[in-house]
């Protein structure tokens, strides 16, 4: 009889664990509203839009942001954050002797480390990585600096597009004036910069300041010509790779922007993104996991 009276609790606790046969969710298109639309987007906002348009929509539709995690670590962000720092301070202070300018960029190192990184380890790892490739920087410098007039560091411009009621923003890194008059254009990266596949389908942040500062988009440039434009890797093996800006970036931009104004146009969650593992701020949204990249999207009007 004991038995059997305890044989009703445990059956009771175990439906706790069943559970509804629910169908996994669709992969998720969102079609919302043209007025609800972006009509403002940052360069490196475009990447997004090609490879994960439901991020766009998840954050300037839905005006969704990602939470800081309970527990700061240091992470890719804040590493990209102390490298521009460092190198912008570098630029503007480095001494044409190498031995010095080695000096200076320790120093410098050094000195924003300890302001804005306080994990020990991390200040450490992050220095060595950093002076790892400080010889190389300061020798490819010197050809970088040749026929300089002046450098602008994270110079900000805009361009509108009229027709469609849209305002491209951006924050160029580093923008050299040559004493040509002419621009050289350059990107730092911490780890190895976009293959060339990668610029021309993806990646169009420098393609597209390169167009912004030809259509005098940088307010404190005026309207000038760019000569060339290159990320500088300073990642495990230290490396400068030129974009090809041969190809008309500014037809395919009006082209996209056209298209995601286009009432019927989705914005499919993880459209192309460049690995599968790659992870999204929004995934969880979009319950990715109940289906798989290789499913096809479905639209939502909204």
């Amino acid at each position: 009889a004991m038995l059997a009276r305890g044989d009703a609790y445990l059956a009771q606790a175990a439906r706790l664990d069943l559970a509804p046969q629910v169908a996994p969710a669709a992969r998720p298109s969102p079609v919302p509203p043209p007025a609800t639309r972006p009509k403002r987007l940052s360069v490196t906002e475009i990447r997004t839009l090609i490879r994960d348009p439901y991020a766009i929509y998840a954050k300037h539709i839905l005006r969704l942001r990602e939470l800081d995690p309970l527990a700061q670590s240091p992470d890719a962000r804040l590493r990209g954050i102390v490298l521009h720092d460092v190198l912008e301070r570098v630029v503007a202070a480095l001494p044409d002797d190498p031995d010095a300018a080695l000096a200076v960029m320790e120093d410098t190192a050094a000195k924003v480390l300890r302001r804005e990184v306080p994990w020990p380890a991390a200040r450490t790892l992050w220095q060595a990585r950093l002076m790892r490739a400080a010889p190389w920087f300061i020798r490819t410098e010197a050809t970088r600096r040749a026929g300089r007039a002046y450098t602008l560091s994270e110079a900000t411009g805009r361009v509108e597009l009229t027709t469609l009621e849209f305002t491209l923003t951006g924050k160029a890194d580093r923008v050299d004036m040559g004493e040509d008059g002419q621009v050289r254009l350059y990107d730092y990266k911490t780890g190895n910069p976009p293959s060339a596949d990668e610029q021309r389908h993806f990646d169009k942040q420098l393609p597209l300041e390169a167009v912004m500062i030809e259509r005098g988009g940088f307010e404190a440039l005026g309207q000038a010509s760019v000569a060339r434009a290159a990320y500088i890797g300073l990642g495990a093996t230290p490396q400068e790779r030129d974009v090809d800006l041969s190809p008309d970036y500014w037809s395919e931009f009006t082209e996209l922007i056209t298209r995601m104004r286009d009432p019927d146009h989705g914005f499919t969650a993880r459209r192309a993104m460049q690995k599968d593992s790659d992870e999204s701020p929004y995934d969880l949204l979009s319950r990715f996991g109940e289906w798989g990249p290789s499913d096809p999207a479905e639209k939502m009007r909204l």
